[in-house]
């Protein structure tokens, strides 16, 4: 049985529909599946009724843009219910957020001398989901301007430190990411550490709180080498090691189920929710 606990839909910046993603899924052989959109919860329904249907066992999640220290960190959230009011009024908030930022960026974009137009960007994306640079990005691709020859990490360039379309998002601290989690009963898992641009306020991070980390990863350079240190990280400083190929659609670099990801750290997960809510009923 194959797992994946990241993935993406159209719901945030992914290009497949929710029962898309959970067809792709049962093709490549997945049983354990996450669908972790960037700040919304609005696909996981869909999932799990799909999933029932089908056999496939799907964990509610989501994937928040967070910033400690001026950094952009990504924080996985999961649970056994999503729908607590808390957790959906800081969503929506967020998501507006967002979506303010992406249209300061395609304002920079036009500065630049890139002809981009944000109802071409905003077609991208879904009526409830934040617009972000991926939208962007492929709006800019479907636009024809960028080179089609351009891949999803040369286009992210625009939007790197130094880019025409950089702008952070500081209006999550990743502390307040993980306490909202943990209050509104999920658990955090530390995203990607791999891709950090200060890979050294990893462990850091993994201080603050209890924690699961990223640790099998469909990294561009170094893959194996990464996924060792930090699986050796996670046993030491977390609560359990996670994995996924944080699926968007045909730009991915990997596809569903393509990574190797052992069931130990799914099952421990699986365990801690399960302490939780027996905890907080």
């Amino acid at each position: 049985m194959r797992i994946d606990l990241h993935v993406h839909t159209m719901e945030s910046d992914g290009a497949f529909s929710v029962q898309a993603i959970i067809e792709l899924a049962l093709d490549n052989g997945v049983g354990i599946l996450a669908i972790t959109d960037h700040e919304s919860t609005q696909g996981v329904a869909e999932a799990e009724r799909l999933s029932e249907e089908a056999g496939l066992t799907v964990i509610p999640g989501l994937e928040f843009l967070t910033y400690y220290q001026e950094q952009e960190v990504h924080l996985l959230g999961y649970y056994r219910s999503v729908e607590h009011p808390e957790l959906q009024s800081r969503l929506k908030e967020l998501r507006e957020r967002r979506t303010a930022l992406a249209y300061d960026m395609v304002k920079r974009l036009q500065a630049d001398g890139i002809p981009l137009t944000w109802p071409a960007v905003e077609k991208e994306a879904s009526a409830e989901g934040a617009v972000s640079k991926g939208h962007i990005i492929r709006a800019m691709h479907h636009g024809n301007i960028i080179n089609p020859s351009f891949g999803w990490r040369e286009a992210g360039a625009f939007f790197q430190p130094g880019g025409a379309a950089y702008l952070p998002f500081f209006e999550h601290r990743f502390e307040d990411a993980v306490d909202l989690i943990y209050a509104t009963g999920g658990v955090p898992v530390l995203a990607h550490p791999g891709i950090l641009r200060n890979r050294e306020i990893v462990p850091r991070l993994l201080r603050y709180r209890p924690m699961g980390l990223e640790v099998y990863y469909g990294y561009w350079e170094q893959r194996q080498a990464l996924i060792e240190h930090y699986g050796a990280l996670a046993k030491e400083r977390a609560l359990f090691a996670t994995g996924g190929s944080d699926f968007h659609g045909p730009f991915s670099p990997f596809k569903i189920g393509q990574l190797d990801i052992p069931l130990s750290g799914v099952s421990a997960l699986r365990e801690y929710l399960e302490e939780r809510g027996h905890t907080s009923s």
